[in-house]
């Protein structure tokens, strides 16, 4: 049951940042589900020592983690920011 949990709640995390990046129209529910679950990681190991790992910060790193993957990923991809 966790790891439907853990899935869903990827898949809504990196939903919202490829929103917010202007990538969604490029990618698929599997590649908005890698890049919650890699952007959490991410902001837990950049953000977690400053805002935290429960509650509400917990979810808010998250969601900065995957939008710095975005970033890097449209960094590398294009060569500019969006």
């Amino acid at each position: 049951m966790n790891l439907i949990i853990f899935l869903i709640v990827g898949g809504i995390i990196g939903w919202l940042a490829s929103i917010l990046m202007r990538t969604d129209a490029q990618q698929g529910i599997i590649l908005n589900i890698v890049v919650g679950i890699i952007g959490s990681f991410i902001g837990g190991v950049l953000f977690g020592p400053t805002l935290g790992a429960g509650g509400i910060y917990g979810w808010l790193s998250a969601f900065l983690g995957a939008v710095v993957l975005l970033a890097i990923v449209n960094l590398v991809r294009r060569g500019s920011l969006r």
